[in-house]
């Protein structure tokens, strides 16, 4: 445990700089007296840690020194090697990056460790796109990541589902979900999400991007995500549902499926569940609800009900029409 500690204390100085006592010691959770204790004992090996006094004081490396990536346990080197994803690594443009720094993290490796590591690619095989859907084009995907990795300002020409524009944006980062790639990028000063499928024509820019100081991607992406859900589904629907009904709804959607985890016992004679289901419009949902017949019946609104009989008569009717014609 302690040796892992003290090859942290390297890594961190070496990728972060001078950093404080108090840093260094909440970083690894410990107190600052431990930390001074393993500070003495890198200094004893031989590790070049100088300490400097003041307000703005801490402890660094000597400029120049780099330690060797050593001291990876098997799960360590586990994790790092999950973490890449060769299709998209190779969409980015850093194919060939990739596998060389997988090469050199293996051979860093010893023997027993890099056998555990090379298990990763042997038995765990991870593929980003939904079912039935092939991997949307995306021309532009290295331009706009080259724009991201070195902060150049984007000139796009975009189109969405409701118009075409050219504009320039800031690149703050991408967003692989699904299998598709979205781009996060400030608009006047506000962040806002691209689809890169989108993007017909893309150039960077020589204005350099000033990065918000707290932007923290991940974050901005749930929170933009669940706030886009809510904004989105604003109607309710009503529906009777089977069990199997109940299984077809949790396939519309995540707020389809908590509504059925957040439905109350059905009490019904017919031991259908009465629940009520988050919807766009009726437009959206009529199609989608009409599949799950005669497993889920819509009780109301009374427009989305209608919408759902009249699609029913019309199939009804085609297919009336259809057999007449066969005899």
């Amino acid at each position: 445990m302690r040796a892992s500690r003290l090859l942290s204390i390297q890594m961190l100085l070496q990728t972060r700089g001078r950093l404080s006592a108090r840093a260094l010691a909440d970083a690894l959770e410990v107190s600052v007296r431990t930390l001074y204790r393993d500070v003495d004992q890198l200094s004893a090996a031989g590790v070049p840690v100088y300490a400097e006094r003041g307000r703005a004081g801490g402890f660094q490396l000597r400029e120049g020194w780099r330690t060797t990536l050593t001291g990876l346990t098997p799960s360590e080197s586990q994790a790092v090697l999950l973490s890449g994803l060769p299709g998209p690594a190779a969409q980015l443009g850093l194919g060939s990056a990739a596998a060389s720094a997988r090469l050199k993290l293996l051979s860093a490796l010893p023997a027993d460790a890099r056998a555990d590591a090379l298990r990763i690619g042997e038995k765990l095989h991870l593929d980003p796109v939904d079912w039935y859907r092939e991997a949307e084009a995306t021309p532009h995907l290295a331009t706009v990541a080259d724009a991201v990795w070195n902060g150049f300002r984007l000139s796009l020409h975009y189109e969405s589902w409701t118009s075409a524009s050219t504009r320039s944006v800031d690149p703050l980062g991408l967003v692989l979900k699904a299998g598709t790639w979205y781009l996060v990028a400030a608009v006047r000063g506000a962040p806002r999400t691209f689809r890169v499928a989108g993007i017909g024509q893309a150039q960077a820019l020589p204005t350099r991007v000033q990065r918000p100081r707290h932007f923290d991607l991940a974050a901005w992406w749930t929170a933009s995500t669940r706030r886009f859900e809510r904004e989105l589904l604003r109607s309710r629907a009503t529906v009777l549902a089977t069990p199997a009904g109940l299984r077809g709804l949790r396939q519309l959607g995540r707020a389809a499926a908590r509504a059925v985890d957040a439905a109350a016992p059905s009490r019904r004679a017919d031991g259908r569940l009465r629940l009520q289901i988050p919807i766009e419009s009726v437009d959206h949902a009529t199609g989608p609800l009409l599949q799950l017949a005669p497993g889920v019946e819509v009780v109301a609104p009374a427009a989305l009900r209608a919408a759902v009989v009249a699609r029913l008569h019309d199939a009804a009717r085609c297919y009336r029409t259809l057999a007449a014609a066969r005899r």
